[in-house]
């Protein structure tokens, strides 16, 4: 496994990570998966309150009990679960961040929170309140580090402006391009790491049947998908390709995947200790499928 260091932070994690979101409903069968990735090398664990209403904090927390120095653990913040649990409702308040880490501390069994992370943001926000309250917590011990999960550039733009986020975590694959336009350089010339969500598109690059996927039409995702399969060879599974064609991006830390199957983390970790694409090889992986650009929250 190789590891990177999320940008100016103390953190250095595998350079593919575990998305918690996707585990299913066994304590037993996550915490042996959980605990099988960490024997091959993933030390990052991505989750949040928002899944399973919290479930999944608690999944990962059991997981990891006597073995919290071993791991670096990650969360969010900002979906707030209605009383009657009919859905949530978005809260940046500083209020509520205050009252939320308490209970992922407790749900993950931890003292600290290695990054701490809003789940989401729009430019209406108190965005400076949100801040502080990150600020509060840092100097408090209770997280280490925060940053934001978004594909927005103009709230990105806000927090490397006025914050000190370690991280954004956003969405980013072959069928998603769109961070190349501005925001995978500004994050890089900022020192801010990425962390690449959705690097197999839905399994529409590597597994399943092609269809239209954020704005590109079938054929088009059909031909992408081609172009995976013509890189990938017996050595070289498509899950490789896609993986290491998001770490190809030197503002990428980490390609956080969301792993359910113990085929699925086998697959993660051999795509992370695989080959780099060459320069051939990456250009024709651009010229599968043209880069679209954001149209709304530039």
């Amino acid at each position: 496994m190789k590891y990177k260091q999320i940008g100016k932070s103390g953190l250095r994690v595998s350079q593919v990570s575990f998305g918690c979101m996707s585990l299913g409903d066994d304590p037993r069968d996550n915490a042996a998966l959980l605990h099988q990735a960490l024997d091959q090398g993933v030390n990052f664990f991505d989750t949040a309150d928002l899944y399973q209403k919290g479930d999944n904090e608690v999944t990962v927390g059991r997981a990891f009990r006597g073995l919290r120095d071993q791991v670096i653990i990650a969360t969010k913040v900002g979906n707030q679960w209605r009383p009657d649990g009919s859905g949530w409702d978005w809260n940046p308040r500083k209020e509520y961040i205050l009252k939320a880490v308490e209970h992922s501390l407790q749900r993950l069994q931890t003292d600290y929170i290695d990054l701490y992370q809003l789940h989401g943001g729009t430019l209406e926000d108190p965005i400076d309140e949100t801040i502080e309250a990150f600020e509060l917590l840092v100097h408090q011990g209770k997280i280490r580090y925060y940053g934001i999960s978004s594909i927005r550039p103009n709230v990105i733009r806000e927090y490397v402006q006025r914050s000190q986020i370690a991280s954004v975590m956003m969405q980013y694959s072959l069928l998603d391009r769109r961070p190349e336009e501005t925001i995978l350089a500004l994050l890089q010339e900022h020192q801010i790491g990425v962390l690449a969500r959705g690097s197999f598109a839905q399994g529409l690059l590597v597994k399943k049947p092609a269809t239209a996927y954020l704005g590109y039409a079938q054929e088009e995702v059909a031909q992408a998908a081609s172009a995976v399969r013509a890189v990938a060879d017996p050595a070289r599974t498509a899950a490789e390709v896609v993986i290491q064609f998001a770490l190809a991006q030197p503002a990428i830390t980490s390609a956080v995947v969301g792993i359910r199957t113990e085929m699925q983390l086998l697959d993660a970790v051999q795509a992370a200790a695989g080959q780099s694409l060459n320069a051939e090889e990456l250009q024709g992986l651009r010229q599968a499928a043209k880069p679209k650009f954001y149209d709304q929250h530039r």
